[in-house]
């Protein structure tokens, strides 16, 4: 008899337990979400769409915005899909974390205040006015020589990877140490310069060739200067010292997008 007890009793813990199981996994099935946005199917939880007081996903889950359903019977929002993984990330991580090179900051504000998100609505502005302010910041490199900083050019421009590009090829083309080239120069962040400029009767010289291949004068450095601006979409603002009367006699050029 007392076995058969224990068996009984055994065997009643064991449904109780798949019971408990049984409704353990009941309710997170039901915790589970699934929403059609824009033709992009997301699979999140409740809690994590409800994260915000009246926004307007917590509306629909809580019954309080009508949501049209799809044929498969999962909400159907007609908003952006792609842009909506951004939105959903946002209410996980509670930070915006958008990827490298995001370009699309005018269309998640817009996507983010539609879901009655200010919070993130704020951010992306943010981000979005801080990038803008940046984009007109100058950049600028000077070229010159350490004992005669007037022969030299300075370049401005306000894309910093402009810049870059004409610093990478001066450099490298200097390190080349092509034939009769000043082997001595130094570089920093904002400037390249010689111990000296070869002196000839032409003038100052420089070398920048995508080939490397020849020696040029710097007023040619100014036109190869220009010519790579230009192809690069930017335009010549001004001439920053007109003074000598044309561009390639200028002692800076000004370049922005």
């Amino acid at each position: 008899m007392e076995r058969k007890s224990n068996r009984r009793a055994k065997e009643s813990e064991e449904k109780h337990g798949a019971s408990e199981g049984s409704e353990q996994d009941k309710d997170y099935k039901t915790s589970l979400v699934t929403l059609n946005v824009g033709g992009y199917l997301y699979i999140t939880q409740k809690q994590t769409l409800t994260k915000y007081p009246d926004s307007f996903l917590e509306g629909i889950i809580n019954g309080k915005i009508m949501c049209p359903f799809d044929a498969d019977g999962h909400y159907f929002i007609d908003r952006d899909g792609l842009l909506f993984r951004h939105i959903l990330n946002f209410l996980r991580n509670g930070e915006l974390l958008l990827p490298e090179g995001f370009r699309e900051n005018q269309l998640l504000a817009h996507e983010a205040d539609f879901f009655q998100l200010k919070v993130l609505s704020d951010a992306v502005k943010s981000k979005w006015e801080k990038e803008q302010l940046a984009s007109r910041e100058t950049t600028f490199l000077e070229i010159t020589d350490s004992h005669d900083r007037s022969q030299g050019l300075r370049i401005f421009c306000n894309a910093p990877d402009f810049i870059a590009k004409i610093k990478s090829r001066i450099v490298l083309v200097s390190k080349s140490r092509l034939d009769g080239f000043p082997e001595e120069f130094s570089v920093s962040s904002n400037i390249i310069q010689f111990k000296y400029f070869i002196k000839s009767e032409n003038g100052t010289r420089l070398v920048l060739k995508e080939d490397n291949t020849f020696v040029c004068t710097l007023e040619t450095l100014k036109f190869e200067a220009i010519m790579m601006a230009l192809k690069c979409g930017f335009r010549l603002l001004t001439s920053l010292d007109c003074s000598k009367g044309s561009i390639v006699h200028s002692d800076a050029l000004h370049f922005i997008k």
